[in-house]
């Protein structure tokens, strides 16, 4: 196993629990449930557009290979989709404006191209901020990105590099420290600890992140899965799938999620005792739980959504095997 690989398991398997007071536990787990509760009630339009494979693969193995920490990762493929979003809003708005006032309208292939050559930039800058956040980790360098640009074909300069920086920033109102999936799953596992769980939260951290890699990677079959069943209709109408956008932004929900469909697969005779105390902490309904766990498996272990066949990438496949392994 070689350096990056071994320091980014390492990170995972050595992350501690029960070392926090109860109270400081309550108070994080209900500003964690406030910020949920916020990005549910304003979630819509194009949330979660691009949370797609292919990217995330991308903000994955990139962050392997600098060696950062999984919470590094996720946010900063919340920080890059909220951008887009921010971006793609934009576009729209202006369109708009222009229709309405017959103004004569922009090259918009010329704004498209514009926007996909300098996608990876943007990409690489999530990355990069994301790194930042976490200091007490690694910092990725100018220097670093501009010689990983430049292996790819991407000539950048320093300022370029900082420009774009700062186009994130101010497209988020420098709003980039987001709650991801991970803070929600990890928070959910302290508390279980301290309910007197049955199967130890140390043993179901390493599972749940594995499985938080795969719904990232397969995010819209594991939704869409999960729709379908919600509706018990193969095929949802446009309204439903709108209507379905808060559900994909309920970082809650998908903690819970990964926590039951983790524990299934660590220990199955307990799989309703942590489906019981998840409900209790959460207030989330046991149908719900059991429903987003299955889906979370159904994609996991093997099986394929009725009707789909993926293939799964690199990474995915990797991510596969160590379910299947953490499971012997």
């Amino acid at each position: 196993m070689d350096g990056p690989v071994r320091s980014r398991l390492a990170s995972v398997s050595d992350f501690q629990f029960g070392a926090v007071a109860t109270e400081t536990i309550e108070d994080s787990l209900l500003h964690l449930a406030q910020l949920n509760e916020r990005a549910v009630q304003e979630a819509a339009g194009r949330m979660g557009s691009f949370r797609e494979t292919r990217i995330v693969e991308f903000v994955f193995l990139l962050s392997e290979q600098w060696c950062l920490e999984k919470s590094v990762s996720y946010q900063a493929v919340e920080i890059l989709e909220r951008f887009m979003v921010k971006q793609a809003e934009n576009i729209c708005r202006q369109a708009t404006i222009q229709l309405r006032e017959k103004t004569e309208p922009q090259n918009w292939k010329a704004l498209k191209e514009q926007l996909f050559n300098k996608f990876i930039l943007r990409l690489v800058s999530c990355v990069q901020l994301a790194s930042k956040l976490s200091f007490h980790y690694k910092i990725i360098s100018n220097v670093t990105v501009l010689n990983f640009l430049q292996s790819l074909g991407y000539v950048h300069t320093k300022e370029e590099l900082l420009e774009s920086e700062l186009d994130v920033l101010k497209s988020l109102n420098f709003q980039i420290n987001l709650p991801t999936p991970l803070a929600y799953v990890e928070m959910l596992l302290e508390v279980l600890g301290y309910n007197g769980c049955l199967v130890p939260a140390t043993q179901l951290h390493a599972t749940c992140v594995t499985l938080l890699d795969l719904v990232y990677l397969l995010h819209e079959p594991v939704y869409d899965s999960l729709l379908r069943a919600s509706i018990e209709n193969s095929i949802p109408s446009q309204l439903q799938g709108e209507k379905f956008v808060s559900v994909k932004e309920d970082f809650m929900l998908l903690g819970v999620g990964i926590i039951a469909a983790s524990a299934f697969i660590q220990s199955p005779e307990c799989w309703n005792q942590v489906v019981e105390h998840l409900q209790s902490i959460t207030g989330i309904a046991l149908e719900s739980i059991a429903e987003l766990s299955y889906a979370i498996l159904t994609h996991s272990v093997g099986a394929n959504t009725p009707g789909r066949q993926p293939v799964p990438t690199n990474l995915e496949a990797r991510a596969l095997r160590g379910v299947t392994s953490s499971n012997t």
